[in-house]
């Protein structure tokens, strides 16, 4: 943004200038009971406001706990500025106390609103000039003074205040069809559960068996990472974190040498292995290997005999998660061992043409809603995007 093109009637002023003196607090000289304290972890940065805020005593108060905030403050993260740690004081919190880690910024009435000072220091160019100060600190934080040095453009107040209701109205707009895309993804998830429901729901015509009874059951292995000889090869190395985006599994984070898997410091798993997660807050997700590939100890890869498709055995695992986590004990970390696997339902047609049917229609209406959920995350970007745009036109006086 170039300060020297703004409308006319506005300023350039550096931060400070609009903003009044910070208020300190010491027990000492002003004792109080408890205190509502607000530290950096109480803000909700994409929402840009404090979620949480500690009640404490005011004795054992934290020795960071020495600004006072008032309502109408806007509080500003001076470390890593750059995740916008940001929000406006509402009249709850008025005469409590926050961190040093915030640049308490209180607006002159007779120099700018408190949604003006907000939005300005919210947008990414008031951002970029401040973590321009960030590089000569060993921590990446900035001070008080790097914050209120940044020169600001200051419209008139009654200017100040048209614009940041067009603002709020626009964001407004842009929170509901956020709201609107989260909805859609949940109802996705609902429509594919509600598909695998249907698809195995027939009992009556499916044989039934105990899951070790129709395939064997080996647990992958992870090398020792100091051997650096093991790693960054071109086999895939797959964790539960890898597991679960969708049920083929193509790429993963990490890869091994082929020397891991000669060595023996890592087990082989053939294309059309299934994979299950057996520890952890992932246990029972499902993937179907589309290559050759190793996992870590975390995942048991199912090989199915013959007569049972591995796509339907996948899909039959991934409609049966909640069974799996119910199956699984919970000392601390939820985990399903090789016995408790093998004891685990299984049911299938005896056709194959029918085994495959059914994955022929479960893929399709995957892939739809793929189709749907990349359009969903194309859709986020561009919600993304529009607040930042949104805000620059702002501050160069186009709203």
């Amino acid at each position: 943004m170039k300060l020297d093109e703004l409308p006319a009637g506005w300023t350039v002023k550096p931060l400070r200038d609009c903003i009044a003196p910070k208020e300190s607090w010491s027990l000492t000289r002003d004792p109080r009971q408890r205190i509502r304290y607000v530290e950096l972890a109480g803000i909700d940065s994409e929402r840009g406001l404090i979620a949480n805020s500690s009640d404490i005593e005011a004795a054992k108060a934290p020795s960071r706990a020495k600004k006072i905030i008032r309502a109408g403050d806007v509080i500003f993260a001076t470390t890593r500025p750059n995740l916008k740690n940001i929000a406006i004081v509402p009249p709850e919190l008025n005469d409590e106390i926050c961190s040093t880690g915030f640049c308490v910024l209180r607006p002159k009435k007779d120099a700018a609103t408190s949604g003006w000072i907000f939005g300005i220091v919210r947008s990414d160019w008031f951002i970029n000039q401040v973590i321009r100060h960030d590089e000569k600190n060993a921590y990446p934080s900035v001070s008080d003074d790097e914050v209120l040095d940044v020169e600001i453009p200051v419209p008139p107040l009654a200017e100040q205040r048209r614009i940041v209701a067009r603002v709020e109205a626009l964001t407004h707009r842009l929170d509901q069809a956020r709201q609107a895309r989260q909805a859609a993804l949940a109802e996705i998830e609902n429509v594919i559960q509600a598909a695998m429901q249907k698809a195995f729901d027939n009992e009556d015509d499916f044989t039934e068996a105990s899951l070790g009874d129709v395939c064997t059951m080996k647990t992958g292995k992870t090398p020792p990472t100091a051997q650096t000889e093991y790693f960054d090869g071109d086999v895939l190395f797959v964790c539960p974190a890898d597991v679960g985006q969708s049920l083929r599994i193509t790429t993963a984070a990490r890869r091994l040498s082929r020397k891991a898997v000669t060595d023996g410091k890592a087990n082989l798993f053939p294309r059309g292995t299934v994979l299950l997660v057996g520890i952890g807050s992932t246990v029972g997700k499902v993937g179907l290997a589309e290559t050759d590939l190793c996992t870590n100890q975390q995942i048991t890869g199912l090989t199915f005999r013959s007569g049972i498709v591995p796509d339907y055995a996948a899909w039959f695992l991934t409609a049966q998660r909640a069974v799996i986590e119910n199956a699984a004990s919970d000392g601390g970390v939820p985990i399903i061992n090789q016995k408790g696997m093998g004891e685990l339902p299984f049911c299938f047609p005896e056709s194959v043409a029918e085994q495959r049917a059914i994955v022929a229609r479960l893929d399709a209406l995957r892939g739809k809603l793929d189709a749907l959920q990349r359009l969903q995350r194309e859709v986020e970007t561009e919600l993304a995007s529009f607040t930042p745009a949104l805000l620059a036109k702002a501050f160069r006086g186009e709203l």
